[in-house]
């Protein structure tokens, strides 16, 4: 991830799908704060949800930071989702399209990674997990 300064966080609890509904909202109304188009507003809102939806159910729960960034010039979101679940077993297999190790779509990872412009996962075994994604305007 760049070296961007975080003007604002707040972290999010992800325990229920419920919590997810309230990350989307969440990322949505700092989408909207940063100005971000509707297109880009979408991925980000879409990324969210993915990564929200592992974190409940392949991380067990967790938790995600959301925060406006800067970058010299630049504004965006940064996202952090973390988990203390079982971790992933195998990044590279999880993060190839059409990989899917429950009953989705296999596009959770691979399409959030897509969605942003910047991607970074962090797993291990038995400890759980970390995305960090960010959304430059």
């Amino acid at each position: 991830m760049t070296g961007a300064t975080v003007l604002q966080a707040e972290t999010v609890a992800i325990a229920t799908s419920n919590d997810v509904v309230v990350v989307r909202q969440r990322v949505r109304a700092l989408a909207l704060q940063v100005g971000l188009s509707l297109v880009d507003q979408t991925k980000i809102v879409t990324a969210a949800s993915e990564l929200g939806r592992n974190t409940l159910e392949h991380g067990l729960g967790g938790q995600v930071e959301v925060s406006l960034v800067t970058n010299g010039p630049r504004r965006g979101i940064r996202l952090s989702f973390q988990d203390t679940g079982p971790g992933i077993a195998d990044l590279e297999l999880a993060l190839r399209d059409g990989y899917t190790s429950a009953k989705g779509m296999g596009l959770g990872l691979s399409g959030s990674k897509r969605l942003m412009h910047e991607f970074a996962i962090d797993s291990t075994l038995g400890k759980g997990t970390t995305v960090t994604v960010t959304r430059w305007k």
